[in-house]
């Protein structure tokens, strides 16, 4: 009789605790799959230390925009280790193509708890990188991307190190182009606007922004008013290019300071 078919190869890293590295390692994708022991271990003390319950696993589609599903904390040390199925399809962006699965794998690095969510059964977050079934990277990844042009770079001898101001301006609410506030570059005070009834909504927002940049471990710089009404940046102190992007995709994430004022880009 013929022999028998080879098994097939596994569809993602399954053991980051084996003593032997699986078949992707020697595939030279160990910057994707290594999972230090220590490091998932740090997370899901972590995790307990603050009463997750839930986790929000992050990732970027082709064109940098945040997408992500949520986890209990039952699955999570396994999530760490062997990564997360999806419909790999919203890696296309708003055109939505065929279902083709992929994996989200977990950056243990990444972990923070979402300051603005109820301490009590509270919320964190990881960003993810995304492979197909075989463990192949996927193109589509734009964290990939920037993670290959940095490789590059370090090829090169070079670092990127990036330090973005973050302008958006605050509306009235949702369904108007009203701003929160008249004042122009650099103002300190803000006339009263009786329809909010806050004498410095824009102060205010800020305040709570920083507090929170800062309890998630992005360092502020500063921030202040800009030309138009309404317009206020913020200024992070640099950083690595990747830990910078994952830092402005945790910033435009929706929060309460939504709820009080809208944003809108400038």
């Amino acid at each position: 009789p013929p022999p028998p078919p080879p098994p097939p190869p596994p569809l993602f890293f399954l053991n980051a605790h084996a003593a032997t590295p699986d078949p992707l390692w020697s595939r030279g994708l160990g910057d994707v799959y290594k999972r230090q022991e220590y490091s998932i271990d740090y997370v899901l003390k972590r995790a307990a230390e603050n009463d997750v319950r839930f986790i929000r696993l992050w990732f970027c589609d082709i064109f940098g925009t945040m997408k992500g599903f949520g986890i209990t904390i039952d699955e999570l040390e396994s999530v760490l280790m062997d990564g997360a199925s999806f419909d790999g399809s919203v890696m296309y962006g708003p055109q939505r193509s065929k279902e083709n699965e992929m994996i989200a794998i977990p950056d243990p690095s990444t972990f923070q708890i979402l300051p603005w969510r109820p301490q009590k059964l509270s919320v964190g977050r990881i960003m993810c990188n995304i492979v197909d079934r075989n463990g192949n990277p996927s193109s589509l990844d734009s964290r990939q991307i920037l993670k290959n042009t940095l490789k590059k770079l370090k090829e090169e001898k070079m670092d990127f190190y990036v330090g973005p101001e973050i302008e958006y301006f605050y509306l009235k609410d949702s369904k108007s182009m009203e701003t929160i506030d008249q004042e122009t570059y650099f103002d300190q005070t803000t006339h009263f606007n009786p329809s909010l009834d806050k004498q410095d909504l824009g102060s205010e927002l800020n305040r709570e922004t920083v507090i929170g940049l800062e309890k998630m471990g992005i360092p502020v710089q500063k921030f202040q008013h800009e030309v138009s009404p309404g317009q206020h940046e913020i200024g992070l102190r640099y950083s690595d290019a990747l830990t910078m992007a994952d830092s402005c995709l945790l910033y435009t994430s929706p929060s309460p300071r939504d709820q009080r004022g809208s944003r809108m880009p400038s």
